[in-house]
């Protein structure tokens, strides 16, 4: 690890100017262009307070010629930038994610995913894209229910909020469990993206999540979550599910 950052320090020093200096974000090791040599992959970055970082970059060197790529992110700011490298689309050549928290309360991340076989540069994964094709309607309904649907994509899933309690429900609950006025929620926008091993042969998949509010962004219902596989052209959903947090277990007898 810190001859590649040695390698960093030399081929940045004299290369690149900023205002301000650049910093080493992450950086790994693997064979992502598909000629059985080792490569170095950076992220670097500007990080003015320390924690935040700015004008973040993903660098690729190619480890036999030593030729590099910058790759600029269309979103490039945020914290805890990190990089990981494997084969997603199943062509045993690793792939790249870059990974960035945007930080606040909304809890959501930047992710994007790059091919670089055969040094060409092939964008797999855009967050960007991602939060259009997925949106849900959240609407509260009668007698202690909330709906999550996508008319787009052809999915209503009912999440049962009577656990809730006397205090949240009487809100907007009568008694007789008619809701008093229209009410909504949100799916946020893609807040978790992990690589996941579904078959050790056949390299990794993506598992998505999305959190989902009521009426306030503390007011956390359940989350979307999807479990994308790479098709050959691009990553589809093969399972899209709603997972709902516990409660107390409480006796029936």
């Amino acid at each position: 690890m810190f001859n590649l950052y040695r390698q960093f320090q030399e081929f940045t020093q004299g290369t690149y100017t900023h205002s301000r200096s650049i910093t080493l974000l992450d950086m790994k090791q693997g064979d992502v262009n598909g000629d059985g040599i080792i490569d170095n992959v950076y992220l670097y970055g500007n990080k003015p307070d320390g924690i935040f970082a700015d004008n973040i970059t993903l660098l690729i060197q190619d480890g036999h010629s030593n030729q590099s790529t910058t790759v600029n992110l269309q979103n490039n700011a945020g914290y805890h930038p990190t990089l990981f490298l494997g084969d997603f689309s199943k062509d045993n050549v690793k792939d790249i994610l870059v990974s960035i928290d945007t930080g606040g309360s909304g809890g959501y991340g930047i992710f994007y995913i790059y091919s670089f076989k055969n040094n060409i540069l092939y964008e797999m994964f855009d967050v960007e894209k991602y939060n259009k094709e997925y949106k849900f309607n959240v609407n509260y309904e009668d007698f202690y229910k909330v709906s999550v649907g996508s008319p787009q994509l052809d999915v209503l899933f009912t999440i049962d909020i009577s656990y809730k309690g006397y205090d949240y429900l009487s809100q907007y609950y009568y008694e007789n469990g008619k809701l008093k006025q229209p009410i909504k929620g949100e799916v946020l926008a893609l807040g978790a993206l992990y690589p996941i091993v579904t078959n050790e042969r056949m390299g990794y998949d993506l598992l998505a999540f999305q959190r989902i509010i009521g009426t306030s962004n503390s007011d956390t219902l359940g989350y979307v979550e999807n479990l994308l596989t790479w098709n050959g052209t691009q990553f589809t959903s093969s399972r899209l599910s709603v997972s709902i947090l516990g409660t107390k277990l409480i006796s029936l007898f």
